[in-house]
């Protein structure tokens, strides 16, 4: 499990593809590598990978495919920046939200605009995960705990603080930029219990007929 709350930034040092996954070589920059050790989960923009190898402050990790297939993380390239949290423990505060690193799809940015001293983005989401972001609600974006401000049709819009924008790789970020997207768990979990025994015959589809459907577990 994760926060949202960004602990480092590091660079990418190289992406090994082999056959239908790849290896992921990252500096890990000013990231605590005091606590780390082989088999611990760094959050990578969001998405929750193993370290496999570690040397100083560089780590390995491997991609599946089922991850390059729902992130971004195949796109990168050597050089690029990367947000970084190591996994919460149970001594941490919990200063974002809980969220899983298993990331539900990329987004795009839309657009970029200044707001009152701070940075506004509009982000695409995929027509699939519209259901689960609600305004006033949280959701991760690259592994970035955030508010969302607004929905409006297939747009989300979030603002990001000064500290944030100097904290994370969000900063670099303009339109067309993609991103990985990580809705709010408990609409995830609420969906499948609404669902109740039908789950297993009926596909995810949490509109108002599901909400009003009597007996909706029977």
């Amino acid at each position: 499990m994760f926060t949202g709350i960004i602990r480092a930034v590091g660079r990418v040092v190289a992406l090994q593809f082999m056959g239908s996954m790849a290896v992921l070589r990252i500096n890990g920059g000013k990231l605590d590598f005091a606590q780390v050790s082989i088999g611990d989960s760094i959050a990578v923009n969001g998405v929750c990978l193993t370290v496999t190898r570690q040397e100083n402050n560089i780590f390995d990790a491997d991609v599946s495919q089922e991850t390059l297939s729902r992130t971004v993380l195949g796109r990168l390239q050597p050089g690029d920046r990367v947000n970084l949290e190591p996994a919460l423990t149970l001594k941490d505060g919990l200063g974002g939200h809980l969220t899983s690193g298993h990331c539900d799809g990329v987004g795009t940015v839309a657009e970029r605009k200044p707001v009152a001293g701070s940075v506004g983005f509009s982000i695409h989401a995929p027509a699939h995960l519209l259901k689960y972001i609600a305004e006033k609600g949280s959701i991760c974006v690259d592994g970035v705990s955030l508010t969302v401000n607004e929905v409006k049709g297939n747009l989300f819009k979030v603002n990001i603080i000064p500290h944030t924008l100097e904290a994370t790789t969000l900063s670099e970020y303009r339109s067309g930029r993609e991103v990985n997207v990580e809705v709010d768990l408990l609409a995830r979990y609420l969906e499948r219990l609404l669902l109740g025994d039908s789950a297993v015959t009926t596909p995810p589809n949490l509109g108002e007929s599901l909400l009003t459907r009597p007996n909706v577990s029977k």
